[in-house]
């Protein structure tokens, strides 16, 4: 196949043009979204939707993050990560084959609607994770383009892809949450850098190769701004695999939490690693033929399968 976004082989980093539809639906008067929100997601490369789900599906979605967290004994060692330098958690992957909570909501007419629409296409989960940032201790997730490491040590083929944050937290200015540079969507940058073999073990905890050069971010940031949106728990961030985000640490005592899910579009299925020789584990990037998304309507706390 191939690479029309070649990245980690020439010396110098580069802007490329994008060479995909950032919205793929044609909007209409029954698309899950306005057509001001899609416009916005097309110009930004991201979407906020405010108090998406009710005050009782928030503390369902909370009590099930909790119990999670409290006992990773019961969950695939491998899919939980916790911080370089201490025992903390910091993201536990795989999270909705682990938990049939997290697969209804990943399963949510409210979410996999949308993603259908902004994709244009059937969709299936690439990956999921619940993430943790807790007070004082939770750490820094550096600059970068989720779409080029998808692509360059999972095979992604094109730019068919977005991630929703569900936050479980309040998202305030200062606990940590993520920026985003608006607009950084529309080109794609190069990394610089060989990839060590299983580069995903030192990468989930803290990522080396695979992140931006400071000048080309710092170009980015001065075209573009930073923003930082914020929400209470039941909002959810909406943003194209493409886009340049990252996240301060967070030195409060209030934690940041969120339930994160990667749709991808059927059509855009993973082939061979474009820069490695060996592509991450199945539970960082689903391969093979993934299970589309069923749209499921209604309020959460019902028919979650036991």
């Amino acid at each position: 196949m191939q690479d029309i976004y070649p990245s980690r082989h020439a010396k110098m980093a580069e802007f490329l043009p994008r060479l995909d539809p950032v919205v793929h639906g044609d909007w209409s008067e029954d698309a899950p979204i306005g057509k001001d929100q899609a416009a916005q997601f097309d110009r930004d490369g991201y979407l906020v939707l405010k108090n998406l789900f009710s005050d009782e599906e928030v503390a369902f979605l909370q009590r099930e993050a909790g119990k999670l967290l409290a006992d990773p004994a019961a969950l695939d060692e491998e899919t939980v990560i916790t911080e370089r330098d201490s025992r903390e958690i910091r993201s536990i992957f795989q999270i909705h084959t682990q938990s049939p909570v997290i697969a209804r909501l990943a399963a949510d007419e409210r979410l996999a609607s949308v993603a259908g629409f902004l994709l244009g296409d059937a969709v299936y989960i690439h990956q999921s994770r619940l993430n943790y940032k807790p007070g004082f201790q939770g750490k820094e997730f550096y600059w970068h383009s989720d779409f080029e490491t998808w692509h360059v040590e999972d095979g992604m083929p094109r730019m068919r892809a977005l991630s929703m944050s569900v936050l479980l937290a309040e998202n305030t200015p200062h606990n940590g949450p993520l920026m985003l540079i608006p607009g950084s969507h529309r080109s794609f940058l190069t990394c610089v850098g060989e990839t060590p073999e299983d580069h995903y073990r030192m990468s989930l905890k803290r990522q080396e190769y695979g992140v931006p050069d400071e000048d080309s971010l710092a170009e980015l940031a001065h075209q573009h701004g930073i923003v930082a949106p914020t929400g209470k728990p039941g909002s959810v961030v909406i943003f194209d695999c493409n886009i340049m985000h990252g996240s301060n640490g967070n030195i409060t005592p209030f934690p940041r939490a969120n339930a994160f899910l990667v749709y991808n579009a059927m059509s855009n299925r993973l082939a061979a690693p474009f820069g490695v020789e060996k592509p991450r584990p199945e539970f960082i990037a689903a391969r093979g033929q993934p299970r589309p998304v069923v749209p499921v309507s209604g309020p959460l706390i019902e028919r979650v399968p036991t």
